[in-house]
């Protein structure tokens, strides 16, 4: 498959993919989470093409380009206060510094609710997984970073949650219970989801004629957490969940993308058919960028 919005070739990746292998290299390189440098690397992104599979950004959502924007704002102010003389300089502070001058990471206002946040998250619960609670709690809050809504906060957590059950080896059947929320409460902590979010745990993704059901993916965060629920829940292969999404025809790759993080920790990098791997353009990149357990 070529061409579409963005007249792609096959195994060419977006925006989602992007970001998740910006997410994916800061966990890497800083060994750990380093929310400043994870917006430095989405900068690198969105100025320079950085991890873009085509050498520029394209396909960024206005929330992400507006918290961008605001971030390298920031910087400037605080380029001018150090007196630093270049960008580069200001790249490169440690998070120490940029705690101790209480520089405000999260560059979003917080009724921002897209699907954004989302789409690059499986770093996160992969690279932390042997501390769920953490995974958790790290999870909403790489989503804070561009993407106020608590909502937002609350869909990252709840995701991240089943990314990390799946990996502890939990079944499809636990993770797609309307009692997942319930059993895994300690790893929430005291902080409860959101309504909207409770909603998706108790089931509301599953319905049986997707797009005629009343299944979207318009852009909020919460439509895009139930379409990708809802294609994984509907499929019993990574190819077929993978089609399900994508024929939602509404922000397919966002779509896509979300459920292949879940899915592509459920069935396995070796169940990924033989022909989507093969046409997968980043497949070295993700592999040298695939996140080691903390």
């Amino acid at each position: 498959m070529v061409g579409g919005t963005w007249d792609l070739q096959a195994g060419q990746w977006t925006d989602d993919t992007s970001m998740a292998l910006c997410l994916a290299s800061s966990l890497i390189t800083q060994k750990g989470f380093n929310p400043y440098d994870q917006m430095i690397r989405y900068k690198w992104w969105y100025k320079h093409g950085y991890l873009s599979s085509i050498g520029q950004c394209f396909d960024i959502d206005n929330a992400t380009r507006t918290s961008l924007e605001e971030f390298y704002h920031r910087q400037i102010q605080l380029k001018k206060d150090f007196n630093y003389q270049t960008e580069s300089e200001i790249d490169q502070l440690p998070l120490d510094f940029i705690k101790q001058v209480q520089f405000d990471l999260n560059c979003s206002s917080p009724s921002i609710s897209g699907n954004g946040a989302l789409m690059r998250l499986a770093p996160v619960p992969l690279f932390f997984y042997r501390k769920p609670s953490l995974a958790v709690e790290l999870s909403g809050q790489s989503a804070r970073l561009t993407h106020g809504d608590d909502i937002a906060f609350d869909a990252c957590r709840y995701y991240g949650a089943l990314i990390v059950a799946v990996i502890h080896g939990e079944s499809k059947e636990n993770l797609l219970s309307d009692q997942f929320y319930d059993s895994h409460q300690i790893w929430f902590g005291s902080k409860p989801l959101h309504n909207e979010i409770v909603r998706i745990t108790k089931g509301s993704f599953k319905r049986s004629r997707d797009y005629k059901d009343g299944i979207r993916d318009k852009g909020h965060i919460a439509w895009a957490l139930e379409a990708a629920l809802w294609a994984f829940e509907s499929a019993d292969t990574f190819e077929k969940g993978a089609l399900n999404a994508v024929n939602l025809s509404d922000d397919t790759d966002t779509t896509a993308a979300i459920y292949g993080q879940l899915a592509g920790a459920y069935y396995g990098y070796w169940k990924i058919p033989a022909q989507i791997e093969r046409f997968n353009k980043s497949h070295s990149i993700i592999v040298s960028n695939a996140p080691t357990s903390h």
